[in-house]
């Protein structure tokens, strides 16, 4: 039986405070503006967060073997990140969606156990994201 895809877009932007350094974690938010304390940041002004994400899109996430394929494309550059829904995710956060490397969740975690984190994104997407006239596209697949 073939497994069901559903995709959300996520519309965001660079901004110069972006270092993307973190280990374990990568991040998008809907802030506009941010510090270089978030370390993990990938892109701001977010069109979407958690509750703005379909039902269905997130029942699917909650599913025991969900599988979460993130594509962000940044002026010509795209890189993927693949991750994994969880049973106990809230999905609730109202601005910030985090993916973690780990198990680890809390209200604003989209997806665990993932590939990759900020730091091991690209360092020629990273300084496109330095940018803040950058437009970020990221595209979220989940199949369960």
């Amino acid at each position: 039986m073939p497994t069901a895809e559903l995709k959300e877009t996520i519309i965001a932007k660079g901004h110069k405070n972006i270092l993307a350094i973190h280990p374990t974690t990568l991040e998008f938010t809907k802030e506009d503006d941010v510090s270089r304390s978030g370390d993990c940041l990938v892109a701001v002004s977010a069109d979407k967060a958690m509750p703005d994400l379909s039902i269905e899109f997130k029942e699917k996430l909650l599913e025991e073997n969900a599988r979460l394929t993130i594509l962000i494309e940044v002026g010509g550059i795209a890189e993927t990140v693949t991750a994994h829904g969880s049973t106990h995710l809230t999905l609730l956060h109202p601005t910030e969606i985090v993916v973690r490397k780990s198990n680890y969740i809390c209200s604003r975690t989209l997806a665990v156990k993932a590939d990759k984190a900020s730091a091991d994104l690209s360092r020629d997407l990273i300084e496109k994201l330095k940018n803040p006239a950058q437009k970020v596209k990221i595209t979220l697949t989940v199949e369960a």
